[in-house]
């Protein structure tokens, strides 16, 4: 079984395969293509996300500078916004619900290096996938870890460090990042399309 097929199954991989560095290569070309777009080139973008991601939905938008591992990892739904300065490490799968918003500068981490010294010096991976549900909000600066899915509606606040699972509906914020409380009609501000 390949390194590119053990990672596919999330089990343990050499992190430092050839075909595995390979593909980040091309990844780069891609991404770093996009980063030169201009806001008008809204085609061109939409064909470069088409070449780097697994799937892509509609009404995806992307702010540069953009960055990911792999890209064909990377699940995006219909109707994001992922505002400038995102990192998506794609080792693990990284699946983006529908109607999401992602702040800037926030970082998407699928992938654990080995503990043990030894076996992490020979390259050792551990791929865990991470799954946004829909309706998300994520605030700027936030680092979200391996194996974490958030749940349907929640809100998570600027700066978090999600190490685990959060539930659907709530408001979430801190290092570790915790639920603080149920989003309920209340925090209904009254606004109207």
């Amino acid at each position: 079984m390949t390194a590119w097929e053990k990672m596919q199954q999330h089990q343990i991989y050499d992190d430092f395969d050839q075909d595995l560095f390979n593909r980040r290569v091309e990844a780069k070309k891609l991404f770093k293509e996009f980063n030169k777009t201009t806001d008008d080139e809204t085609e061109k973008r939409r064909e470069i996300m088409m070449k780097l991601f697994k799937k892509v939905g509609e009404r995806v938008y992307m702010e540069p500078d953009f960055t990911c591992e792999f890209g064909k990892n990377i699940t995006l739904g219909n109707d994001l916004y992922i505002n400038f300065g995102c990192t998506l490490l794609d080792c693990g799968q990284i699946t983006i619900g529908n109607n999401t918003l992602i702040g800037p500068n926030v970082s998407m981490y699928s992938a654990n290096h080995s503990l043990d010294a030894e076996e992490r010096i020979a390259g050792a991976l551990i791929p865990e996938p991470i799954t946004i549900g829909e309706r998300v909000w994520i605030g700027g600066g936030t680092t979200i870890l391996s194996g974490v899915t958030i749940g349907d509606d929640s809100v998570i606040g600027a700066g978090s460090v999600v190490t685990r699972d959060i539930p659907s509906g709530v408001v979430a914020a801190g290092n570790p990042c915790k639920v603080i409380r149920k989003i309920t009609e209340k925090d209904k501000v009254g606004f109207k399309k």
